[in-house]
């Protein structure tokens, strides 16, 4: 069991008012299925384009995992499946244990004009590289390492992709220059780095670096000259994960394995000034809780809504079926979102205010859109 930085964090805690939530909890306007209700497949992880006129998710058959684009409404667009072809004059074989027919997609991130996204994809062949969706459907693979390419987000300008590498040995992060073709390596540190998410006025990059059971949040700018060291947000013994921008640019929300009971397994949300001004350890850092018994999505980060002040989260009460709950990031207080969903998972908002998230039906997971009433 991990020590605490400090005797007294514990102390530190507020007094949550999620204890106290409504218990009639807020009624959204609608929730329904983004797609018909469907079985022998698992739909997951959606994004919303920029607009929030079309989501991509991920679709898993068995050990295949497709990409689906589908416009809010329901009409699919677009189901990418990528397979590399064989080498011309070739037939296309596959040795069990070594190279599988299997195409696993995964980890979307849509440009800023919402007309094209990058994805990691192994290609149907076992090395895993990123691939850029054009707006026409067409497919191209934009990274070709031996290494393991994926983690990218694209950045608000549109002129690059940040992304984690394992070229150098561990994982560490770099920029992909779209126009020049050029990789740039931005960090060399001793442990790997995971997760970088663009700043949402492009300037700076926060991600997660440490080990398995301690990482730490940081951010940093990759367009200084003399390039400047990360500024590290947390420095504690807990684990952080999963930084979030909110849509003005200044606060992150991560998860932390930080409780007052110390125990790992027990997770929540902390909000700290994007700028570094916030405590990273003991008492200050503690305060920040926002939420409580909170399930962390391990693809993706907590869910501002647009008004900067609330998150959108899945509490962790197993007998409720792991409800959805807004938190109230200035008061702490946290209310119930009546989705009538069970086993919900993978939140996310759009900038126009609709959540989309998974939810599971007869044992099968669907992607389901609320709205939230004005």
């Amino acid at each position: 069991m991990r020590c605490l930085v400090v005797l007294s964090v514990a102390a530190a805690l507020p007094a949550f008012a999620q204890e106290q939530a409504e218990p009639a909890g807020i009624e959204p306007e609608f929730v329904r299925t983004l797609l018909p209700v469907g079985r022998g497949r698992n739909d997951s992880n959606p994004v919303f384009s920029p607009l929030g006129d079309t989501i991509a998710f991920e679709r898993a058959r068995g050990d295949d995992k497709e990409i689906v684009v589908v416009r809010v409404n329901g009409e699919v667009v677009q189901t990418l499946h990528q397979k590399a072809p064989p080498a011309q004059g070739q037939t296309q074989f596959f040795f069990p244990g070594v190279v599988e027919p299997t195409s696993y997609n995964s980890g979307i991130s849509w440009s800023p004009d919402g007309k094209r996204f990058v994805f990691m994809s192994n290609g149907g062949e076992g090395n895993y590289d990123l691939y850029l969706r054009e707006s026409d459907g067409r497919v191209s693979r934009i990274t070709t390492d031996k290494e393991k390419d994926g983690h990218a987000d694209w950045s608000p300008a549109g002129d690059r992709i940040a992304f984690i590498s394992g070229r150098s040995g561990k994982g560490d992060l770099y920029l992909l220059d779209l126009a020049a073709k050029t990789t740039t390596r931005l960090t060399h540190g001793e442990q790997p780095y995971l997760y970088p998410q663009w700043s949402p006025d492009g300037k700076r990059i926060a991600f997660i670096q440490g080990s398995n059971e301690n990482h730490d949040v940081a951010v940093l700018a990759p367009g200084l000259n003399p390039p400047a060291p990360a500024k590290q947000l947390t420095t504690w013994r807990h684990d952080d994960l999963r930084p979030a921008w909110s849509p003005d640019g200044k606060r992150i929300a991560f998860y932390t394995n930080y409780n007052a009971a110390g125990d790992p397994k027990t997770w929540a949300i902390a909000v700290v000034a994007a700028d570094g001004t916030d405590p990273t350890e003991g008492e200050g850092l503690a305060a920040r809780v926002v939420a409580t018994d909170v399930v962390p999505d391990v693809e993706r980060g907590p869910a501002w809504l647009p008004d900067n002040r609330r998150i959108a989260y899945v509490r962790d009460e197993r007998q409720a079926y792991y409800p959805i709950y807004v938190a109230d990031v200035e008061t702490r207080a946290s209310t119930l979102l009546r989705t009538g969903t069970k086993m919900n998972h993978d939140v996310t908002c759009s900038r126009g205010g609709l959540i989309a998230f998974r939810a599971q039906v007869d044992q099968w997971d669907q992607v389901y859109v609320a709205k939230l009433k004005e």
